[in-house]
Formats: C-alpha cells, sequence, structure tokens
C-alpha cells in the first residue's frame, strides 16, 4: 500500500504542473519580489513570493545588455513584481536607471536591513544568492523603503559639493605645512591669520622673495599650489551655487543657510518628497530624539543616527543664528534659563531648524512645479 501511495502521488505530480501552467497562462502569475546582490563586475537576482520563499535566481553582468537580459528573465518569473536592490548606489546606479526607464518599480533596502535579514534566517552561509534573497525578505517585511528615481540636479549639486570637499582638504594641509616652513624662516615674521585668500598669498611671495635657500623656494611652491587649488574651489563654489540659486529661494533666506550650507541640504535629501512629513525629515537628519522608555516612564536621548551630512548642515544653521539672529538667541537663552545646557539648547533649536528647512524646501519645490506647470 505504501508504495502503491508513491506511485499515485508520482503519477499525479505531471498533471498538477499542467494546471499549474494553465492557471499562469489564464490567470498570471502572483506578484513577486526580486531582491538584488550588486557587485562591480556581476548581479545576482533572486525571485521570492510573498512569504519571502527563493523560488529561482540568476546571475548577469553589469552593463545595460546584461540588463535587458535580466528584464527579459525578469518578465518570464512574474507579470507584477518589484525589484529589491540594496542601497550601494555606486555599484547599482546604472541598473537602476535601466530598471526604471523600462518602468519598472523599484526600492532600495539599506545594507543594515539586509544584513538583519541574512541574520535571522535558519541556515548560516553567506553567498551572492543568499545575500540576495536577505534583500528580497527585508523589502517584505519594510513596507515604506526609499523608491528609486532618476538622478536629477539634485545629484550634479551634490557630486559638486563633495567634489569641492577634496580640494578644500589638500589646501589645508598644505597651509599647515606652509607655516612650518615660514616658521623655520623667520620666527619673528607673523603670517597673515587666513591664508586662504589672494591677499595673504601676495604678502607670503613678498617676504618669501626676500628669503634665499631651499626652504623658501619651497614655501614658494606651496604658495603657487595654493593659488591653483583656490581658483579650483572658488570655481566649483559659482558652479554649485548657480545651480542652488534658483532651485532653492526660501531656503537660502533662512537665516545662516549659505550657499554651501543649501547645496549640502539639497545634494543630501535628495528631493524633499522623498519625506513623508516634517517628522520623518528630522528623524533621516538625525535631529529628532529616540526614545528609551522603561517601566512606562517615557524619555528620549540624543540621536546619533541619520544623516550625518544634513545633520551637521543643521548645526552650522544653528550656530551662525546663535551669533547673529534675534529669534535663535531668544530660544537659546530662553531654554538656558530653563536649566538647560548649552548643548542641550542647541540641539533644540536644531529640531527647530530642521521644520523650518523642510517647509522652505516644500515652498521651493510647490514654487519650481508651479512654474513648470
Amino acid at each position: 500500500m505504501f508504495g502503491a501511495h508513491l506511485t499515485g502521488e508520482a503519477f499525479d505530480l505531471p498533471a498538477q504542473a499542467t494546471l499549474e501552467r494553465v492557471r499562469r497562462r489564464v490567470l498570471g502569475t502572483p506578484m513577486r519580489v526580486i531582491g538584488i546582490d550588486a557587485h562591480k563586475r556581476t548581479h545576482t537576482p533572486v525571485t521570492a513570493d510573498r512569504t519571502g520563499r527563493q523560488l529561482s535566481t540568476k546571475t548577469v553582468g553589469t552593463t545595460s545588455k546584461d540588463h535587458l537580459v535580466l528584464l527579459q528573465w525578469a518578465t518570464g518569473q512574474a507579470d507584477e513584481r518589484r525589484w529589491a536592490i540594496e542601497d550601494c548606489r555606486h555599484l547599482s546606479r546604472r541598473l537602476e536607471r535601466d530598471l526604471i526607464a523600462s518602468g519598472e518599480r523599484v526600492v532600495r533596502v539599506p545594507p543594515k536591513l539586509m544584513a538583519h535579514a541574512r541574520d535571522a534566517a535558519r541556515t548560516y552561509g553567506k553567498s551572492d544568492p543568499i545575500d540576495a534573497l536577505a534583500v528580497a525578505r527585508a523589502a517584505l517585511r519594510e513596507p515604506n523603503l526609499p523608491v528609486a528615481r532618476l538622478d536629477g540636479i539634485e545629484r550634479e549639486i551634490r557630486l559638486l559639493v563633495d567634489h569641492r570637499e577634496d580640494p578644500v582638504a589638500e589646501r589645508t594641509r598644505i597651509i599647515s605645512r606652509l607655516r612650518w616652513h615660514l616658521h623655520e624662516l623667520d620666527p619673528e615674521w607673523a603670517p597673515p591669520t587666513k591664508m586662504d585668500r589672494a591677499s595673504a598669498f601676495d604678502k607670503i611671495d613678498a617676504h618669501a622673495a626676500t628669503l634665499t635657500g631651499l626652504v623658501a623656494d619651497l614655501a614658494a611652491r606651496l604658495v603657487a599650489h595654493l593659488r591653483r587649488l583656490t581658483v579650483e574651489i572658488d570655481e566649483l563654489a559659482t558652479a554649485f551655487t548657480s545651480r542652488t540659486t534658483p532651485l532653492a529661494p526660501s531656503l537660502l533666506a533662512i537665516p545662516g543657510c549659505a550657499a554651501l550650507t543649501a547645496a549640502k541640504i539639497i545634494g543630501e535629501t535628495a528631493g524633499i518628497d522623498r519625506s513623508r512629513s516634517k517628522d520623518a525629515f528630522a528623524r533621516h537628519n538625525g535631529t529628532a530624539p529616540l526614545p528609551v522608555w522603561l517601566s512606562n516612564r517615557a524619555r528620549h536621548r540624543l540621536s546619533r543616527t541619520g544623516n550625518r551630512q544634513l545633520n551637521a548642515a543643521l548645526h552650522r544653521i544653528a550656530l551662525t543664528q546663535d551669533r547673529c539672529h534675534a529669534d535663535a538667541r531668544e530660544l537659546l537663552a530662553r531654554r538656558k534659563a530653563d536649566g538647560d545646557g548649552g548643548m542641550e539648547a542647541l540641539r533644540i533649536l536644531k529640531r527647530r531648524l530642521s521644520d523650518v528647512v523642510f517647509r522652505a524646501m516644500v515652498a521651493d519645490q510647490s514654487s519650481l512645479m508651479h512654474r513648470a506647470a
């Protein structure tokens, strides 16, 4: 009887497969999530159903031609699908662009969510299919992941701001070396306090011209290098300022928010419509305190999470307003009078500034959409 049961079950399998093919042909396939583990040379997708069960996997290259093969493979997997890509945009940017241009739905999964999903699996190990399945499961578990979209002017601004940081750091390093050379040449001569401008370079060149020797020659070479770096820094500043000024007039109107800070905020935010509310934006930039309740005692502590570049930009605005903005000074004075420390009062000001920045960016976006219409 046991053998007959096995024979009957095996006999039914082809019929079940046929019924499944007919059902898929008539009704279509249910929604699938395709998780992708992106690398420099290859991408590994894994198809998962709504329960997170792995269905199929494949490995393709990273060119647009390879992405077309990937899309053809995915079309055969499911009629309705959602792509989940680990958020490593230096590796997955071309893939995201090709998929979005083809009308696909793509969400970005932070690496920490992928890692937690992989660690929570019943089996151990690490491979590209395992990581891709963890990406898909994280996308199934988290309904509000950021949706990928084509890059706009925000990315151009961010690239310019990030590129400017390299020559600025190089100029700072050279200024430190130049100060030691000048001290060695003449300890009694006081160099300019700010050595990042043309007037300071002229004074140093005039003083070094009165001296001889290898150290004086090296100092003159460093000054020439500083001039070139300063020209490049100014050109980059002009480039992102020309893009930021028409894009964010309300943001630039905030006291303490100059062109560099506004460009940093725009580039790091990459579209204020990605934040559902001012509170979500505060959580994103790290100014919203974290709840740490214990035994129903409601408490909050300083957040160390969030985008630290955005947090630093808000910090610069807060420090500037502390010096020259009456409303901010009044708020800080009132909080200190109530017993808050200096840094705690400054954190409260940053949380208020987060809301101000959010409203300004929403107003700028609405104005742009109105002009485009």
